[in-house]
């Protein structure tokens, strides 16, 4: 299993996390919390088709008691077109989870969308203070998008001792925390029944519609997840 490491909450510095609302990020939230963070949430509407999603975060956020909580608008579709930014185009569907990464970067794949995520935490988190941004990027069980994997990471970690003033005057800068980075989904369902993520409140599925639909690839690696995990998925039954 991977090298998760709730521990035995202490003071700690702020931490920002990135918040989508889907089972990773409030995975990484629930692991934040337990490590002692006072937690400052950072959710984005990018003109995502699936914008069920930030209700999700809001609920999660009030969930494991954030200290503030915040969403902001950035209007990527019209920059950074994606399957996910516009409404009529077509989702993959029906793919085999082991085809995923093989398949190269898929149409959902939004131009620039974690640099710039990034980047506002990075500010949120120099004004804050904080010691610490945690996203939910995963490298195992993924889609194959080149802003998820760990050289993009360690590029954005030396990016934030340079770009800030707290880095350059003071020599501080925030850590850039990926946990589930070298997690399966599997390991991050398990993780999440440790940590008590309230699943329910999640929400994971990139058609934008009322209930999932269990048929894009985020929808069929969530199930690969659960499936493998061997725990019963709350949003799963509501899609019957």
């Amino acid at each position: 299993m991977g090298s998760l490491k709730p521990t035995v909450p202490t003071r700690r510095g702020p931490a920002v996390v990135l918040l989508s609302g889907g089972m990773d990020s409030a995975t990484v939230l629930a692991l934040a919390r337990s490590r002692g963070h006072p937690i400052i949430t950072l959710s984005v509407q990018y003109g995502q088709r699936h914008a069920r999603e930030l209700r999700s975060a809001r609920a999660l956020a009030r969930h494991f008691g954030a200290v503030e909580r915040l969403e902001v608008t950035v209007p990527l579709g019209p920059l950074a077109p994606s399957a996910l930014t516009r409404p009529g185009t077509r989702l993959p569907q029906d793919r085999a989870t082991d085809r995923m990464a093989r398949g190269g970067i898929p149409s959902t794949y939004v131009p620039a969308r974690n640099t710039i995520l990034l980047s506002l935490a990075l500010a949120v988190a120099e004004t804050r203070r904080a010691e610490a941004i945690y996203l939910g990027v995963n490298a195992v069980d993924y889609s194959g998008y080149p802003d998820c994997r760990p050289e993009f990471l360690r590029a954005f970690a030396r990016l934030a001792k340079v770009a800030t003033a707290r880095g350059t005057e003071e020599g501080l800068s925030p850590s850039i925390e990926a946990p589930l980075l070298k997690c399966t989904k599997t390991e991050i369902v398990l993780w999440g029944e440790r940590l008590h993520v309230p699943w329910a409140l999640t929400w994971s599925c990139y058609a934008g519609g009322r209930r999932p639909c269990g048929r894009c690839d985020s929808c069929r690696l969530r199930e690969k997840g659960f499936r493998e995990a061997r725990v019963n998925d709350p949003l799963r039954e509501d899609r019957r």
